[in-house]
């Protein structure tokens, strides 16, 4: 397993946590919180307006230990190369991955093997390759030797290893990308409903409920919708539909928005 030396913000031992700075097709990142370890997931914004959101979680870009990849596509990585650049920060991603992402020639990086765990600091991640239309795209579990947290978003199906990986979180942070009947019967253009709807897309709201019947949620304290679709999903409708699939209010059901994030959540 690789290592890397931390640098970020005190916290206890075992108060590993998340937030987000927004979570949409116009930008995904979030942080993730152990220790002294704090990992940047993606970078989808500006450089500017990535500080502005960082500074709304009390946080600054010298706080972050690493940026870790899921995938190429623009709304997870646009932002990565010049924060990277301007902060020394590293970036960790798959080979495939790095293939495409030229922008990071000059950038460090380090290489996840998607079957391996990889040690950041007070974080063991381990990385969940998954169905999407990019290279060799990864989502994680995050463990910081008490509790265990999922984020799965850009799935376009449910694998047994993806069930399989997500088991006994203690929270799960999952794409709730889109309603079928909305995208269907919505704008988008023909091809564009394949794309997303497909094998290789994103998960409708029925997907993401029938996930959180799957995986063994027998220490899930709390589960979040991320990466909801402006056009082609509502708040309610997502919220619903993990809700009836955990039995539990929709209030329960926490939504990251494109635009408001979600703020600290803590995962012990």
């Amino acid at each position: 397993m690789h290592r890397v030396v931390t640098k970020g913000k005190s916290a206890k031992v075992g108060d590993l946590r998340i937030a987000y700075l927004g979570s949409g097709s116009k930008g995904n990142s979030a942080l993730i919180e152990a220790g002294q370890t704090t990992i940047m997931l993606d970078c989808g914004f500006s450089t500017i307006e990535t500080l502005r959101r960082l500074e709304r979680l009390d946080r600054s870009a010298d706080d972050i230990t690493a940026i870790l990849v899921t995938h190429e596509h623009s709304d997870h990585v646009s932002g990565v190369a010049r924060l990277a650049r301007r902060f020394a920060i590293p970036v960790w991603l798959t080979a495939g991955t790095l293939k495409g992402c030229p922008a990071l020639d000059d950038v460090e990086t380090g290489i996840i093997n998607p079957h391996e765990p990889l040690v950041l600091g007070d974080l063991e991640i381990t990385p969940m390759p998954v169905p999407h239309d990019a290279r060799e795209p990864c989502q994680f579990v995050f463990d910081d030797g008490s509790d265990r947290l999922g984020v799965m978003t850009d799935i376009g199906h449910v694998t047994p290893h993806v069930v399989e990986t997500l088991a006994a979180c203690s929270a799960l942070v999952i794409e709730a990308n889109h309603d079928l009947d909305m995208l269907n019967n919505g704008p988008y253009p023909y091809a564009l409903k394949q794309r997303v709807g497909g094998h290789l897309g994103h998960l409708n709201n029925g997907q993401t409920g029938d996930l959180l019947t799957e995986v063994d949620c027998s220490r899930l304290r709390w589960v979040a919708g991320v990466h909801l679709s402006e056009n082609n999903n509502t708040v309610e409708l997502a919220r619903t539909a993990m809700a009836s699939a955990l039995d539990c209010k929709t209030d329960e059901v926490l939504i990251a928005g494109q635009q408001s994030g979600l703020e600290w959540q803590s995962v012990g």
